[in-house]
């Protein structure tokens, strides 16, 4: 089964992010749209789930799937886009901090929170994917 996970990682905003400020995800029409649903689950639940987690459950959701075994080892047979390519860090203003045991939380760009993850070297530091080549 592969993995999207990190551990002990900071994933800062990407380096063509339009936004100085974090954004929440906007709603368009009457269904949550993935980003919604990744925001919703990692800010009311900092460190509680994995990258994993929070994209099997986001594809469960927007699926109508079961959330079983079986079904999470399906979604992963395949490979899958990691946070890096998240529109919370592309897009949004949001970085996201993996801790040592895989778990997630978000940190608004301008924070004094992100600042000091952004410059903590224990932590391996990777920006999130550019939305535009170079």
């Amino acid at each position: 089964m592969k993995t999207t996970n990190y551990y002990n990682t900071f994933i800062a905003v990407a380096e063509d992010c339009p936004v100085t400020q974090a954004e929440v995800p906007s709603l368009h029409g009457a269904a949550k749209s993935a980003v919604n649903l990744q925001f919703e689950t990692i800010i009311e639940n900092p460190y509680q789930y994995t990258s994993d987690d929070i994209l099997f459950l986001v594809h469960a959701l927007k699926n109508h799937i079961p959330k079983s075994d079986h079904e999470r080892e399906l979604f992963f047979s395949k490979s899958q886009a990691c946070l890096r390519c998240s529109p919370l860090s592309k897009r949004y203003g949001w970085g996201t901090h993996h801790n040592s045991d895989g778990k997630v939380a978000l940190y608004a760009i301008a924070s004094e929170d992100y600042q000091k993850l952004v410059n903590d070297p224990s932590l391996t530091q990777v920006k999130a994917m550019r939305s535009k080549r170079k």
